[in-house]
């Protein structure tokens, strides 16, 4: 995965679109994400490093599904690689573990942005 700024990995397009003018709608789901990300971040970081090949799958898994909703398809793309290596076998942990700590560092950019699109949309 190359370097890329966050604001190149999110894109709100679908999540406006489905709220249909709803600022609420827009609030309660950037809440839900802002409260299950750093949980899913959290247990795939505990995963591999404790070689837990099957949960890190698993919680990869649940946190492509968000990242798609929340239009990052480049972390999503790269959280499935993460996913199916682990199904493998994780053949190459080291690997693994650069793949997944790119996402993280691109996620964690853009939980600080949601928070802030979340935090204007409750003033207005």
């Amino acid at each position: 995965m190359p370097d890329i700024s966050p604001d190149q990995d999110l894109d709100l397009s679908f999540l406006y679109e489905i709220a249909d003018g709803s600022d609420e709608f827009i609030v309660e789901s950037i809440g839900m994400f802002l409260e299950q990300t750093p949980q899913l971040i959290t247990t795939i970081t505990d995963a591999l490093a404790n070689g837990d090949w099957n949960e890190a799958a698993l919680a990869s898994h649940k946190l492509k599904a968000n990242l798609g909703f929340f239009g990052m398809p480049i972390s999503q793309a790269t959280i499935q690689e993460v996913e199916l290596d682990c199904k493998a076998g994780a053949e190459n942990p080291a690997e693994i573990i650069a793949k997944f700590n790119q996402v993280k560092t691109l996620l964690n950019a853009n939980l600080i942005t949601l928070k802030q699109i979340r935090e204007e949309k409750l003033k207005a």
